[in-house]
């Protein structure tokens, strides 16, 4: 750990933090090095995640740059899915991430749920699986508890709502087939498809989950809805009941 980050990790005024490590100015940078001349010449793939989040903190703070302080900044939270799925508690309790901030980055992972549902809202879900699990492993991934999710759909595979049902603790979430039978019969569902994840790692289905799919395609059979598939969701895997062929 270089002395900048030591003084700061141990809580040390900023001001100290900056006099051991001074750092140049993104506006000192050559132009072909900051961030937003080069997305407005090259696009946005051509800037690393730190360098796309440093666009929206604006500014560093004495000592880091913007950069410096998103680099921070995926770094304690180890994934671009984890900070978007982040608390503003979470956000806020890192140096340099004030309510203003932490707002922002709020704001930009909620945009990023909301394109992503409307991206599944406009096509047959079945059609774009990749749609639908993208959406899923931002909206529930990287949760530090189990959340169940249920994706009501019309006869014609498009979404009609997407529901967070159930969230529990760290290993188990209590879910009710009848408050879910319940709600596809006000919404006039033709089809579900549920998902949960499985916040230890790993997506293989427990018995659990296994009975509880069971469970719910029988009582939602009873009132004409096809339980379409069951997906366990991980940050960067998902299992398919539907692909593995038990639904």
């Amino acid at each position: 750990m270089n002395a900048k980050l030591r003084l700061v990790a141990a809580g040390a005024p900023l001001a100290a933090a900056h006099a051991a490590s001074p750092v140049t100015p993104i506006c000192d940078w050559a132009e072909s090095e900051r961030p937003r001349e080069r997305l407005l010449a090259n696009g946005a793939a051509s800037l690393s995640d730190a360098e796309l989040f440093a666009l929206f903190l604006h500014a560093g703070i004495p000592g880091w740059t913007a950069v410096d302080l998103a680099r921070e900044l995926l770094k304690h939270f180890g994934t671009l899915r984890s900070v978007l799925d982040a608390s503003a508690t979470e956000l806020r309790a890192l140096r340099g991430i004030g309510p203003a901030r932490a707002a922002q980055l709020l704001a930009v992972s909620e945009l990023c749920r909301r394109a992503l549902a409307e991206k599944a809202r406009d096509r047959a879900l079945l059609d774009s699986p990749s749609a639908v699990e993208d959406y899923l492993k931002l909206l529930i991934g990287t949760r530090q508890y189990e959340v169940f999710v249920c994706l009501y759909l019309d006869a014609r595979h498009q979404l009609l709502l997407a529901e967070e049902s159930a969230r529990g603790s760290i290993t188990r979430v209590a879910v009710y087939p009848r408050e879910i039978v319940r709600r596809a019969l006000s919404l006039n569902a033709a089809g579900l498809i549920v998902a949960h994840n499985h916040p230890s790692g790993g997506v293989a289905p427990s018995a659990n989950d296994r009975r509880l799919t069971r469970t719910l395609q029988d009582a939602l059979a009873l009132i004409d809805v096809r339980l379409l598939d069951h997906l366990v969701v991980a940050s960067n895997e998902i299992f398919s009941f539907a692909r593995q062929g038990w639904l």
